[in-house]
């Protein structure tokens, strides 16, 4: 099995080395970069911008620019934590603790070293284990029927709504309404309308681009446009030299970001952790073995370390289950999903066999991608943390245009556009009434997959809802989704107090990542 990979991973280099596909994986992990450093960005919205782009673009290349902007945005995130103590995106808020404090002492340069060696090993981390994981679970796959793979659905929607930020239970609610959203056209059997009110432009469902655009465009946008201060740059002013780290910090790094690592990539494997959970435990974790957790919080380069590596093995382990089996853990990896779909490519076991140049290509250009990111990063921080003091006044319409100008390309129908605006309005109040829109599809994604999945069961067993408990490996299935509603229900009697995760960005995120590494 080891040769064979090795050959499969050499033809990936030679697709991901095509002159037009490393163009495009250049500009992702550039633009990824850049948007990780601007505060209500983030690879979501960005995604979504880029997603029209993605038609006239061949697959290959299309999946390379959006992978390259979820793990470029990681490596821009940093900057700002350590450089800023602005935490732009939840994964990096833990990063602060420490990071900020040591840029304070001058510091900062080492700490942005030791976090660009840790983003590097933890990623090539996670393409290792893409590598020799995603096969395995391919050949499992390929066992599953109808009953086993709407079981799996199951708990991958389960998981996804219940572990997110937030309310499990607004997380399950926006779940739904994915799901609901997601059966909006025409019944795929009976050809029968189903909730598009007599809107003949409804009869082919909702876009992903329009759905994926107003949530997390617009209603981000719109969230942050009051919502961000003046950034204060005194600490930015880091040379080439400062970046390296001292030998004795190096040795305090190195076991702190390989535990990172390990701990990082085993969150990838659980629909619905993402890179933020991961650091959080990471960071909690190196807390509690470390000799001197009194000095965590005050400039401990483990602090540093430690999450950064857990992130970006996250990362770039969560397109194990969505590439293999075709369950995206995250709203991010439910884009790229989406993008695939858009291109007629249907994720899942059969991908590797079908469309190998996708599968190898895509994880040989996480290492170039990954090479990329580390030459520009370093040089470049100067412009990153320039770009933090351009007016959000001009920000927010160029990205609104590009908004109106992608959706309309879709299908050059204006319906779309007003389309848009409506699930972004929509969008905007479930934030401000503290509901994560980011389920929502995850269900959309998953909705009409798991309804084929499920009524394909239905058929084959005669009407026997029974048929998933009866099929071994759908039972397993079926206990894991009765195991994590008791595990969230416990948790909540226990502690009524919201989840560590549910934080707010700029403000008081330092008290509240601290209580949640205690």
């Amino acid at each position: 099995m080891f040769s064979t990979a090795l050959t499969d991973l050499w033809y990936g280099f030679g697709v991901a080395l095509e002159p037009h596909n490393v163009m495009w994986c250049f500009i992702g992990v550039f633009v990824g970069n850049m948007v990780g450093v601007l505060p209500g960005m983030g690879p979501l919205a960005t995604i979504s911008i880029l997603l029209p782009l993605t038609f006239g673009i061949k697959p290959v290349g299309a999946i390379l620019m959006l992978a390259g902007v979820f793990y470029g945005s990681q490596y821009g995130g940093a900057i700002c934590s350590i450089l800023l103590n602005l935490p732009c995106h939840p994964p990096h808020a833990v990063t602060c603790l420490d990071g900020f404090p040591l840029t304070k002492r001058g510091r900062g340069g080492a700490a942005l070293g030791i976090c660009v060696i840790s983003s590097f090993v933890g990623a090539s981390w996670g393409i290792t284990e893409m590598i020799f994981l995603a096969p395995i679970l391919v050949e499992v796959a390929l066992k599953f029927g109808p009953a086993e793979i709407c079981s799996l659905m199951l708990l991958g929607l389960l998981a996804g709504s219940t572990l997110a930020r937030g309310s499990p239970l607004k997380g399950v609610a926006m779940t739904v309404c994915g799901l609901l959203i997601g059966i909006v056209g025409s019944d795929i059997e009976t050809g029968t309308p189903r909730f598009t009110f007599g809107i003949p432009n409804l009869f082919d469902g909702v876009e992903i681009v329009a759905l994926a655009l107003g949530l997390f465009g617009i209603a981000e946008f719109m969230k942050s446009v009051n919502q961000l201060s003046e950034v204060d740059t005194k600490y930015t002013n880091v040379k080439f030299s400062d970046l390296r780290p001292t030998r004795e910090e190096f040795r305090r790094a190195v076991p702190a970001m390989f535990r990172g690592t390990i701990i990082g990539s085993l969150c990838a494997l659980i629909p619905g952790t993402g890179p933020t959970i991961a650091s959080f435990i990471s960071y909690a974790t190196e807390k509690k073995i470390s000799k001197t957790p009194e000095k965590f919080g005050t400039g401990m380069i483990e602090g540093v370390a430690c999450p950064e590596a857990s992130t970006h093995s996250s990362v770039q382990g969560d397109f194990i289950p969505t590439m293999s089996l075709g369950i995206p853990g995250d709203a991010v990896m439910a884009l790229i999903l989406g993008a695939l779909m858009i291109q007629g490519i249907v994720p899942g076991p059969q991908l590797i066999s079908e469309h190998p140049d996708i599968f190898w290509g895509l994880i040989a250009s996480f290492w170039v991608g990954n090479i990329i990111l580390v030459v520009l990063n370093v040089p470049m921080i100067g412009l990153w943390v320039k770009l933090l003091t351009i007016p959000y006044k001009y920000l927010y319409p160029s990205a609104m245009f590009f908004v109106a100008i992608g959706v309309y390309s879709t299908n050059n129908d204006m319906f779309e556009v007003g389309e848009v605006v409506l699930i972004g309005l929509f969008g905007y109040v479930l934030l401000l009434l503290d509901f994560h829109p980011a389920p929502i599809l995850l269900g959309f994604v998953l909705g009409p997959r798991f309804e084929e999945n499920f009524r394909r069961a239905m058929l084959i067993s005669r009407g026997d809802i029974f048929v998933f408990v009866k099929h071994p490996i759908s039972a397993v299935f079926i206990g894991l989704c009765v195991l994590l509603i008791v595990m969230q229900i416990y948790v909540r009697l226990r502690s009524p107090k919201s989840l560590p995760t549910e934080m707010a960005l700029p403000g008081d995120h330092h008290r509240k990542v601290s209580e949640a590494a205690e």
